[in-house]
């Protein structure tokens, strides 16, 4: 294990600069020409007999190539040339799986270490050298990011969280700032579904300078608020952090799931009270449209995706489907996944695929 000195000075070479809204085109690859062969969407799916796969999708939403997985998979991070792509096992799974978009194959497979397991989020760094992995480090009761050099898939180290339940993390547009979504759960895989600390749990949304390794801010909920778990973010167009929560309260109670953040100032609460109440207390996924205006949040357990106005936080649409979770920008809109196996945008459906999807469904390129 490298020093923090090391891997501090690793994180300085790579020379991180400004994030690009999508993966740069795979220069030379002829199958871009073809929109039925280019990959533009990644996505973890049980399929019909059973078994757990990473699925890459074309624009239609139809298979190009699977690669079976260990187990139940959870989300994609795509890398920066949008070459490669990274699914993580759901908490509290310990596989991350390696895909080859240009090749259409597995290309490397690697595990979190021990006595950590993924949360399954992630990241790249904008060169591309290096992986961030949201992971609980369960006997310290911490969260932590691990790094993961890209030319070995080794770990390398990690960074502090600020918090507990660290689930979905996120780079901000500077390509130096890290939004983590700590959602408050003490969790330990001997008990891997329970949760430890409902009643005294505290969720936060803090911000990680990647370069010193400092957490540069904390935002805390306000105290009623506090069995709001923060799960899954997503970044607007003028920067600032939109969230969805899960909340660990009585089933009775119909509280606001999403919020809004602006580095520096408190959380806003996104008021929709006639909405709520049909989401079932649960934000499975949040995205922001690719020209930044929008932002969706789906409820699974609600069977609704709720689309909001970016600038003014009005709820401007919503979309019913049964167990609807995944989220991905396309154009000025989404593209959506669900548990029958439909993927699906506001026109209407684009393809069907035997098996249920899982909660998200990456984009590799704007469609």
């Amino acid at each position: 294990m490298k020093t923090r000195r090391d891997i501090l000075a690793l994180i300085g070479a790579a020379g991180l600069t400004p994030v690009a809204a999508f993966a740069a085109p795979m220069l030379g690859d002829p199958a871009l020409a073809d929109p039925e062969r280019a990959p533009a969407f990644v996505a973890a799916r049980q399929n019909a007999d059973g078994r757990h796969a990473a699925v890459v999708l074309n624009a239609a939403g139809e298979d190009l190539f699977t690669e079976e997985l260990a187990g139940r998979g959870h989300d994609a991070a795509i890398a920066p040339d949008g070459r490669l792509a990274v699914m993580f096992a759901r908490r509290p799974g310990t596989f991350a799986v390696v895909l080859d978009l240009r090749a259409g194959r597995r290309a490397a497979a690697f595990s979190a270490p021990e006595g950590r397991h993924f949360y399954g989020h992630g990241f790249f760094t904008p060169d591309g050298r290096l992986l961030y992995a949201t992971e609980n480090d369960y006997d310290g009761e911490r969260g932590v990011i691990g790094i993961y050099d890209t030319a070995t898939w080794g770990r390398i180290g990690e960074v502090e969280t600020g918090g507990i339940g660290p689930h979905e993390a996120i780079l901000m547009a500077d390509g130096r700032t890290v939004a983590i979504a700590n959602g408050g759960i003490l969790t330990h895989p001997d008990y891997p579904r329970m949760k430890l600390n409902l009643a005294d749990m505290a969720p936060s949304l803090s911000y990680l300078d990647l370069v010193t390794g400092d957490i540069l801010e904390t935002a805390a909920l306000p105290a009623a608020y506090h069995q709001l778990s923060i799960r899954h973010l997503t970044a607007a167009g003028d920067g600032s952090i939109w969230f969805g929560g899960q909340y660990e309260g009585a089933a009775s109670d119909v509280v606001p799931l999403i919020g809004r953040h602006q580095p520096g100032r408190a959380i806003e609460i996104i008021a929709a009270p006639d909405h709520y109440a049909g989401m079932n207390n649960y934000i499975g996924s949040v995205a922001t449209s690719a020209d930044g205006a929008l932002i969706a949040a789906s409820s699974p357990r609600g069977g609704q995706v709720m689309v909001f106005d970016a600038a003014t936080r009005a709820l401007v649409a919503t979309r019913r489907a049964p167990d609807v979770c995944g989220l991905a920008p396309a154009g000025r809109d989404f593209v959506a996944s669900d548990g029958a196996g439909h993927v699906w945008d506001a026109n209407g459906h684009r393809a069907t695929s035997p098996g249920a999807w899982d909660n998200h469904i990456a984009a590799i390129r704007s469609v």
